[in-house]
């Protein structure tokens, strides 16, 4: 029979999943090969061909790897817990958990229908309370443990509460709050419980803090900086301010250098190690305290001077700074602290706290993204108060600036504007003094900030170079008590806390104003049932709802409230490939020899926007259970492979605005389509009706400005043009009437147009979104108004996708969808089942030995697909898969041994068909996941004939295979013998030959 794909695909999944072909052994003689995906957020628009790109990939790998004789882990799971079920939540009133659950079930069909080789039996969902109960022990594993700096490591609190009752704090050296309490044995002991609780409470690796938080009122939660774009939520637009508010947080900054250490261990993309190393953002400078002042009366040359030189003095009342370029010291003509600083409200004076107020106000509009991206913009408020220079005594204006932020370093810097561009604008803007400090610099039009030439203007320094002018001021600071040599890292503790209902509860409650961890015994902590998502009336977190939502620990009698706010969606993300090592243990997160076992990810799989995010806090969780002895590997993932997005192409129809003028110039383009084009503007105009232009018009009369630019489902576009029918009949366009056609240029509004009937809209290559309707579905998919949109699976298979989608380029490159070459790689499946049976569709394979040429040919696509696949070459295996099978076709091969090798090099990338086959072939069903992947041999690829070009009196008259084991006169003999070549020569006898071994044959005639 034909190549049915639909009833062989349906019959393979069905039998893979009654038979768990793919479910990992948990010990075995065999390698271990750990191959992950990023597991997916079931969202309620399901998978679109994009999703499935780096799937496709690792289970090509994974069925690669069981070929080659290793136990393989290749499991799936649901990142489960996520503001977009929330949503719905809110707006319908059904349970995040029954949205969940029936996205899950359209992922599970859309994934099997795909052929994915996924060990199911391991499935874990993040809002399952069998898995975020684990993820509540880790959180209190963490919130038991500090920093020891010494040790390089996590250690129990336990350990630290020992060395307060023996030394008091003497001799810890952790990390921890900056503000701590020196005290000794003695002291400790005679501290109460609650004074105890809040000391310690500086040192835990989860503790509480006031931060500055993108707060969006909308959605009642915090959101990340990635979250935020423009001073709005990503997800429903809504106005995002900033907000300082008490967060749970973890300190990732205790791992900073260990963290950057271990990205050269790792086999990761250089591009993404080096995100993360910037985002870590190691700098070895120097802190500076610098005393602040009353407010001066300014010199005459514009730079205040203090009467009294501070150096010696008490710091107490400082600002201090972190720098790179401590040797610039003497060219800081103002300091600038972030609108958050602690110290703002003391510092402005009465005279400018109108300014600072309102620019403070200004500046809660803004994302802390948003700041920092925003180089050009200069702005700022002076408070009206003064720091000293430590080493001279000058006084120096402090400013507010929202380029500063609060939680980065100090959140103060000392501007230099000779050296610093963004402190010479601001210094420009402001005319704020600019002094010179090296005697080569040029600071006529910008700054420069050279390390070479001497130091001017710098007391004590002058007349040294960058590394002595260094050390001097170092050393001056750290000999008066006003700075130290210093490392920095530019990375912050992760807030850890979301003021939402869909999210792992935190099992904590709190007594005294102070938090307690509950009994792991209660484990999990489940999520309460309440009657509204919403945060409450008096604007607590939806938690804040439930009946009860109190812990009472054993024998006491008061019962205390628990932590309202969840834990944040990266936190059941941070550990759960543990998990699938271990899936149904309901003792421990997983077991010790199960860990030892799988050890580590050998293969992840997933996209670069997760670089700062999930892979840098999987990163840190890993190390801290390392420290633990509760893992085996310092890192989590050995290799990772960043795959490319399947971009969608766009339609755009553009809309008039809705109370567009176009002038009364008659001599005005904009008078002329007014008037012409749309004949009857007058009554439109200033009504809110509807009018579409065809992209032509838009471009030949300049009416980008006029228009709005709307997304155009793709499929009621054709080759640029809009089907306007099937448009006003698709949900997006069923507010508009039927239009009328006539005239050159399509236009209508209010049941109007005007057009030939050909309507062309603009086509642009973007993000594959629902949002911008250039979706394409792996399967049907039935709109609201019923009519079912075909699936590019259901109409080629998910053979043909699987391969088709490698096929569109390497797998870490972005590109766009296009299904101009889907019909050759179904083509060439069709035609591949066809070597497999006879004129009449009738299965028939020969058991005679193979010939040489068959050989050669299995032989090449052994080594070829081995090859690329070992370097994750997946698309040019395709390319040679196509060569092969038509080679074979060409020698009309059918023989057994040849087509049952190449059904197994196959076998991963189309894996029904294969499966199919093989079992036409007389295997045991279900045996091809785990036969041997053939053996190259080199021999077969030996050339034994070489094809040379004939020539005669210098040009080529045709190619001839002659055998390389013929010597140079024996090859003559042969070219004469020919009959073609005698042709050519015309019965003339060649006056000289040519032989060139292996290269060309020239005869002179």
């Amino acid at each position: 029979m034909d190549y049915q794909f639909k009833e062989i695909e349906q019959k393979w999944q069905q039998f893979w999943a009654q038979n768990q072909t793919f479910k990992a052994e948990d010990k075995s003689a065999k390698p271990k090969y750990y191959v992950l995906d990023m597991f997916p957020y079931p969202s309620g628009a399901g998978l679109h061909v994009g999703h499935p790109l780096g799937y496709i990939a690792s289970d090509i790998f994974a069925r690669y790897k069981r070929l080659k004789g290793f136990n393989v882990l290749h499991p799936m799971g649901y990142d489960s817990f996520g503001l977009p079920a929330e949503q719905y939540a809110i707006q319908t009133g059904q349970h995040p958990a029954i949205t969940t659950e029936d996205n899950i079930a359209t992922y599970r069909r859309q994934l099997d229908q795909i052929g994915f080789s996924f060990d199911w039996s391991r499935e874990v969902r993040t809002s399952s309370p069998d898995y975020y109960k684990w993820t509540q022990w880790i959180f209190m594993q963490l919130f038991n443990s500090w920093y020891d700096k010494d040790a390089d490591k996590a250690q129990s609190i336990d350990k630290l509460v020992a060395h307060f009752e023996a030394n008091g704090s003497a001799g810890i050296n952790a990390v921890c709050d900056d503000e701590i309490l020196t005290f000794t044995a003695d002291e400790w002991k005679a501290f109460s419980n609650t004074q105890q609780q809040e000391e310690l409470l500086k040192y835990r690796l989860t503790y509480l803090r006031e931060s500055t938080v993108n707060w969006c009122a909308a959605l009642g939660t915090v959101l990340a900086n990635d979250e935020v774009k423009d001073g709005f939520s990503e997800r429903g637009g809504f106005p995002v301010e900033q907000k300082k508010m008490t967060q749970w947080s973890m300190r990732i900054t205790a791992y900073a250098e260990r963290l950057l250490q271990g990205l050269d261990t790792i086999d990761w993309p250089e591009p993404l190690k080096e995100m993360q190393r910037n985002w870590i953002g190691k700098s070895i400078g120097a802190s500076v305290k610098f005393p602040i002042a009353a407010p001066p009366k300014p010199s005459p040359e514009g730079r205040a001077l203090n009467e009294v030189s501070p150096t010696g003095g008490d710091l107490e009342g400082a600002i201090e700074v972190f720098t790179t370029r401590v040797d610039t010291i003497f060219g800081v003509t103002f300091l600038v602290i972030a609108p958050e600083h602690e110290l703002v409200a003391s510092l402005t004076t009465p005279e400018q706290k109108a300014e600072i107020e309102a620019y403070i106000a200004q500046t809660k509009k803004k994302s802390e993204l948003d700041r920092m991206a925003d180089a050009k913009t200069v702005s700022g408020a002076f408070t009206g108060s003064y720091v000293l220079n430590p080493l001279n005594g000058e006084q120096i204006p402090i400013w507010i600036a929202d380029y500063v932020l609060a939680g980065y370093g100090t959140g103060a810097v000392m501007a230099v504007p000779s050296g610093d561009q963004r402190d010479y604008l601001f210094a420009k803007h402001f005319n704020l003094p600019i002094v010179p400090i090296i005697d080569i610099q040029n600071i006529e039009t910008e700054a420069d900030p050279t390390k070479e030439g001497k130091y001017i203007n710098s007391d004590f320094i002058n007349g040294l170079t960058y590394k002595e002018a260094t050390a001097a001021v170092v050393a001056k600071l750290e000999e008066i008590g006003a700075g130290k040599a210093k490392v920095n890292f530019r990375m912050r503790d992760a807030i850890f806390g979301r003021q939402r209902y869909w999210g792992e509860p935190v099992p904590v409650y709190f007594k005294d104003g102070l938090p307690y961890l509950i009994d792991e015994s209660h484990l999990p902590l489940l999520l309460p049932e309440i009657d509204k998502y919403l945060p409450t009336e008096t604007g607590e977190p939806p938690l804040g709802r439930a009946e009860d939502w109190s812990y009472r620990p054993e024998g006491a009698v008061e019962a205390y409230p628990y932590e309202l706010s969840t834990m944040p969606g990266w936190a059941g993300s941070s550990w759960y490939w543990y998990r699938y090592m271990d899936a149904h243990n309901d003792q421990e997160f997983a077991s010790k020899e199960a860990i030892e076992y799988w050890k580590d990810v050998d293969l992840y799989i997933g996209g670069s926007e997760h670089a700062t995010g999930h892979l840098l806090y999987s990163r840190f969780w890993n190390k801290f259970l390392k420290d633990l002895d509760l893992v085996v590997e310092e890192e989590p993932f050995k290799k990772l492979i960043n795959q490319g997005m399947i971009q969608g192409q766009s339609s755009f129809l553009f809309r008039l605005q809705d109370r567009t003028d176009f002038g009364n110039d008659p001599e005005t383009v904009a008078h002329y389509i007014a008037n012409k084009v749309i004949p009857n503007y007058a009554d439109f105009k200033g009504k809110p009706g509807v009018v579409f232009f065809d992209y032509e018009v838009v471009k030949q009369y300049g009416l980008q400005k006029n228009v709005v630019e709307l997304h155009a489902p793709i499929e009621v576009v054709d080759n640029a043009n809009l089907n306007i029918q099937e448009y006003i009949e698709h949900p997006i366009g069923s507010g508009y009437k039927d239009p009328i056609f006539f005239g050159a240029n399509f236009v209508f509004w209010e049941g109007e147009a005007f057009g030939d009937g050909i309507f062309k809209v603009k086509h642009e290559t973007e993000k594959m979104s629902k949002s911008k309707w250039n979706v394409v579905n792996p399967d049907d998919i039935t709109r609201p108004d019923g009519k079912v949109i075909k699936g590019v699976v259901n109409l080629y298979g998910a053979d043909t996708f699987r391969m088709y989608e490698m096929f569109l380029g390497p797998v870490e490159q972005s590109k766009p969808w296009n299904t101009n070459g889907i019909e050759g790689v179904f083509k060439f499946l069709r035609k591949f089942w066809r070597l497999f049976h006879n004129d009449a569709w009738e299965f028939g394979v020969s058991d005679a030995a193979p010939s040489k040429a068959e050989l050669k040919s299995l032989h090449k696509i052994i080594k070829k697909v081995e090859e690329d696949i070992e370097r994750f070459s997946f698309n040019t295996s395709v390319s040679s898969f196509m060569i092969a099978v038509n080679e074979l076709t060409d020698l009309k091969c059918n023989n057994r041994a040849v087509l049952q090798d190449l059904v197994i090099i196959l076998s991963p990338y189309a894996p029904h068909i294969c499966e199919e086959l093989w079992s036409l072939l007389g295997n045991a069903e279900g045996t091809l996941s785990y036969a041997p992947f053939p053996k190259f041999n080199a021999e077969y690829l030996v050339e034994d004939e070489f094809a040379y070009p004939i020539s005669i009196n210098g040009k080529m008259k045709m190619n001839l295979s002659i055998p390389l084991s013929l010597d140079v006169k024996g090859t003559e003999e042969f070219v004469l013998a020919n009959a073609d070549v005698q042709k050519y020569l015309d019965g003339k006898a060649p006056k000289k030959m040519i032989v060139v071994k292996g290269r060309i044959v020239n005869m002179v005639v």
